[in-house]
């Protein structure tokens, strides 16, 4: 049956908001060149090797020629660097720095002409004219704060995006050997670091050997997230690579992989009818798999459907990369290995108590915030309107007076009359609420009655 674009839109949320909720965690994004293409006009594989072929003189015909003559780009990417190392050592040795003669590898040459072309197109900031048209879907897609990225892009654009997430290059993503957060995978290498780009057959039967790290990482991607595949086609060679590698746990009957999303651009699809929501992939092993598609011209309201929650948006990746980098390295080889004095007893409850690791990490949270401000409603302004003032600070002469006749502060811990409410990343920044038992308290001071200081523990939320 015939639908609409704005039914189907739907039906793509309600499918992402279903596989959010099951997995329980912010989402995989799997980067190819399209969003460099998209963004700022970044080349495809081809049209890299194309003008890769135009800059060297050595390569002598056209780029049609290497494509008839070779079943793989990746083969073309081989010969071509062999014709860059003969034109470096000839006519051409102006055009190189003096160090890339003292490498031992001959392929230096057609990787830094790579990486000087990336270096020329990609924008160094968000602030980059180029990007103006799609302020709103950058935006959007910052706002996601995947749990990790990995992208097969030489480029830096998917750091510019992603400032706060640490790149992880080439080999580095054999050797990691913490827990995965805020964490940008460039698998197959960054311009920044010139020896890490796969790009050559020898690259890639290199990555290939190697990768046995990536793989298992792989599979606990595709097992504990949801995944988004953008930028990429669906014949890639990349795409098909990295599902053969994960097909253990995929659909081994043809059945949907209800977490796994394949993001295509198709212009004009608004005006479309009985768009697909499902697509079906062969992995390099020839298994059929289903997936989850989604189609669209523009695509904020994609990225949208997949952003964090506010609370999570204001949590900053690098801090929490840096504490489970901590934590690890603290059970590993600290514990183990220094005289430490372990306090078992709060070890124990941080395992076992829900709350008690957020509070130890210093991360307050309100389990039940209806509760909180119903038991302290008012603010000091408040308290005085409801004692007749007009001013909050009558209502501050008689808190300062109990503590001149009691020694009692008040406002210096949380209790039954009083809490205090942390704002912001400055300690000093808090937000003082009160109860209706420090409104009858002020009360009794103001009209000169006799009062009892009652110090309990509040009625507020335990983190």
């Amino acid at each position: 049956m015939p639908q609409t674009f704005e039914q189907y839109r739907q039906e793509v949320l309600s499918d992402v908001k279903a596989a959010i909720q099951e997995k329980g965690c912010q989402p995989i994004l799997f980067v190819g060149s399209g969003l460099s293409r998209r963004y700022f006009q970044g080349p495809s594989w081809i049209e890299l090797l194309e003008w890769l072929a135009l800059g060297c003189p050595a390569i002598e015909r056209d780029f049609a020629y290497y494509k008839q003559l070779h079943d793989s780009l990746i083969d073309i990417g081989e010969e071509f660097a062999g014709h860059y190392h003969s034109w470096a050592w000839g006519k051409g040795k102006k055009e190189f720095p003096a160090e890339l003669f003292k490498s031992e590898d001959r392929q230096v040459y057609i990787k830094h002409k790579t990486c000087e072309y990336f270096k020329s197109i990609t924008p160094s900031s968000l602030d980059d004219p180029r990007l103006q048209p799609y302020r709103a879907e950058i935006q959007a897609i910052r706002k996601i704060h995947p749990h990790a990225i990995i992208t097969t892009n030489y480029d830096t654009f998917t750091s510019t995006l992603f400032e706060r997430y640490e790149p992880i290059i080439g080999q580095q993503v054999l050797r990691a050997n913490f827990a995965s957060v805020g964490e940008l995978f460039k698998i197959h290498g960054c311009v920044t670091k010139l020896d890490s780009l796969v790009l050559t057959r020898r690259d890639y039967d290199e990555f290939n050997r190697k990768k046995k790290y990536l793989s298992a990482k792989l599979l606990t991607f595709f097992a504990e997230h949801p995944l988004v595949f953008l930028g990429y086609r669906a014949e890639d060679p990349n795409i098909l690579a990295i599902l053969s590698d994960i097909d253990e746990i995929l659909s081994g009957h043809g059945e949907l992989v209800p977490n796994l999303f394949f993001l295509e651009w198709m212009p004009g699809c608004e005006s479309k009818v009985s768009l697909q929501r499902e697509r079906v992939l062969v992995t390099e092993a020839g298994k059929m798999i289903r997936v989850r598609n989604i189609v669209a011209d523009s695509f904020e309201w994609v990225y949208s459907a997949f952003a964090c929650t506010p609370e999570l948006e204001k949590v900053d990746p690098k801090m929490l990369r840096s504490i489970l980098r901590r934590t690890y390295e603290l059970v590993r080889c600290d514990i183990p290995n220094r005289p430490l004095e372990v306090d078992y007893e709060i070890l124990e409850q941080a395992a076992t108590m829900s709350g008690f690791l957020p509070s130890l990490y210093g991360i307050s949270t309100l389990d039940d915030p209806a509760k909180f401000n119903a038991n302290f409603p008012y603010t000091l302004t408040q308290i005085a309107k409801k004692l007749g003032f007009t001013h909050w600070s009558p209502a501050n002469v008689l808190l300062a007076k109990i503590k001149g006749e009691t020694g009692v502060d008040i406002k210096a811990s949380d209790n039954c009359y009083h809490t205090a409410v942390k704002f912001g990343t400055v300690n000093e920044n808090r937000y003082h609420k009160y109860s209706d038992k420090f409104v009858s308290l002020l009360r009794d001071v103001k009209e000169g009655k006799e009062y009892k200081i009652e110090i309990s523990s509040p009625a507020k939320p335990k983190a």
